[in-house]
């Protein structure tokens, strides 16, 4: 009887490859132990896809996201889709269904702790005691192996493979951004910033109705990719987005401008393209934890301000979105590098090279 020789292992059982950082613009590929058996309610991942966020990005080049510094090395890394390769007892996902080895997911780098005020309340995006891959002291998924909460892993079907599973992170955060926009048919939207959030908010703007949406970007191979998404796109370096707007709009404004970027004057602009009585959601996240915009415009607009933290429960609407292909995922993946390569993928995207939009590492 013929049997199927077991899949080796690129590195031995007690080690593997990870990409840590360890100071501003300091990564560099270790070996380091590998995870043991997963305990009780949790699962062996096996990492096989992960995409480079621009959080990720704000970490690898300050070596501190917000207020929270890198105080030693950190494991990189919160979009990915892996394997499971051994499920500890009691392992359900995040459907409550049991989780057995081998099985394909898509993994929810939150891991909310389900009993605080946030957590019942149903914010677990604000919950007290919040563990987040790649979030200082958490360790990411820019490795070959880690553990994470059986509850965090989401089954892909066979048409989905692991690059869309990493992509349903960041959908999931666009998700959230249009929720609290409360986009309605015919809403009109204007996002700052092209990027990979930007390019799926706008996506998800358009399934929920809302049109005009202006997007700007001073890169224009990502104003080329919002145009095929549907987008008006905005050259901001080129052209007055202000002004562009004040013009189609007949000088009323959006009802919704959404923040993408990097939350630096472009908030102040959000606030400047919002009509009277509108809504400005922050996304982006500032280089230097500081918000600036107009006080006088934003009081006198009466405008309502909603700051984005990651996402809720929207990773089965994410799923669906993507078995049912109405966003286009893979279209923003504009490179793919084995995890080998990790160091030069970040300077890669970190320099926005021409043609840079999502950077996946491939493990």
């Amino acid at each position: 009887m013929n049997r199927r020789a077991p899949r080796p292992s690129p590195v031995p059982p007690d080690a593997m490859l990870a990409a840590r950082l360890h100071g501003p613009s300091d990564l560099r590929l270790e070996r380091v132990p590998a995870p043991g058996p997963p305990g009780r309610n949790q699962v062996l991942v096996r990492v096989k896809a992960t995409g480079i966020c621009g959080s990720d990005l704000h970490s690898y080049q300050d070596a501190r996201i917000g207020d929270t510094p890198i105080a030693g090395p950190l494991v990189l890394g919160h979009e990915f889709a892996g394997v499971v390769e051994a499920v500890g007892p009691d392992a359900v996902d995040g459907h409550f269904a049991p989780l057995p080895p081998g099985q394909r997911v898509a993994v929810d780098p939150a891991q909310p702790c389900g009993r605080c005020e946030s957590c019942e309340q149903g914010h677990p995006n604000l919950c007290i005691r919040l563990h987040f891959c790649g979030n200082y002291p958490d360790g990411g998924s820019l490795c070959e192996w880690l553990h994470m909460p059986a509850r965090s892993c989401f089954p892909l079907s066979a048409r989905l493979d692991f690059e869309t599973g990493a992509l349903l992170e960041p959908l999931g955060v666009a998700l959230h951004a249009v929720d609290l926009a409360r986009l309605r048919v015919a809403t009109s939207l204007a996002i700052l910033g092209a990027g990979p959030i930007g390019l799926l908010i706008l996506q998800v703007a358009k399934l929920a109705g809302a049109e005009p949406i202006f997007i700007s970007d001073k890169f224009p191979w990502r104003l080329a990719l919002a145009e095929r998404f549907g987008g008006i796109p905005i050259a901001c370096e080129r052209e007055d987005v202000r002004q562009r707007i004040e013009r189609d709009t007949h000088g009323r404004g959006v009802d919704v401008a959404i923040e993408a970027a990097w939350a630096d004057e472009s908030v102040a602009l959000a606030a400047e393209l919002a009509r009277l009585g509108g809504r400005l959601v922050l996304v982006g996240i500032p280089g230097d934890d500081r918000v600036a915009l107009k006080h006088s415009t934003a009081r006198r607009k009466g405008l309502t301000i909603r700051l984005s933290r990651r996402m809720k429960h929207v990773y089965p609407r994410a799923l669906r979105l993507a078995e049912q292909q109405r966003v286009d995922l893979l279209g923003l993946v504009s490179h793919r590098l084995p995890l080998r390569r990790v160091v030069e993928a970040f300077r890669l995207n970190a320099a926005y090279q021409p043609g840079v939009v999502k950077v996946m590492i491939r493990s």
